[in-house]
């Protein structure tokens, strides 16, 4: 089993920057590809970002690319999200996801073990 914990949530203003942390523990993530999902109050949970078991690929929605930047430290058992000019529409709370496979998924299906998610609120 995997827990998942993320922090680094908070409250921001627009076009500022906020840096999500997702610890794991229970068993190294170093050959899972991991994920960040978000879900906004009233909507689905979306695909954010996606990096694969070495940092090798990466993926990102349309709405954050060039903005995001995900990234993980094996050593650490720990991956991240730098989120940067922030908008509002980015107000979620954001969820780190971890699959057993060594690639990148943007699907949320794909995934087997989800952390509790941290709130991300953009103020105009």
């Amino acid at each position: 089993q995997v827990q998942l914990v993320e922090s680094g949530g908070g409250l921001v203003q627009a076009g500022g920057s906020l840096s999500l942390s997702c610890a794991a523990s229970g068993r190294t993530i170093s050959m899972y590809g991991m994920g960040w999902f978000r879900q906004a109050p009233g909507k689905e949970r979306e695909f954010v970002a996606t990096v694969s078991w070495n940092g090798g690929t990466t993926y990102y929605a349309a709405s954050v690319k060039g903005r995001f930047t995900a990234s993980r430290d094996n050593a650490e058992n720990t991956v991240y999200l730098e989120m940067n000019s922030l908008k509002p529409e980015d107000t979620a709370v954001y969820y780190c996801a971890a699959r057993t496979y060594s690639s990148s998924s943007v699907y949320s299906r794909d995934y087997s073990y989800w952390g509790q998610g941290t709130q991300v609120t953009v103020s105009s």
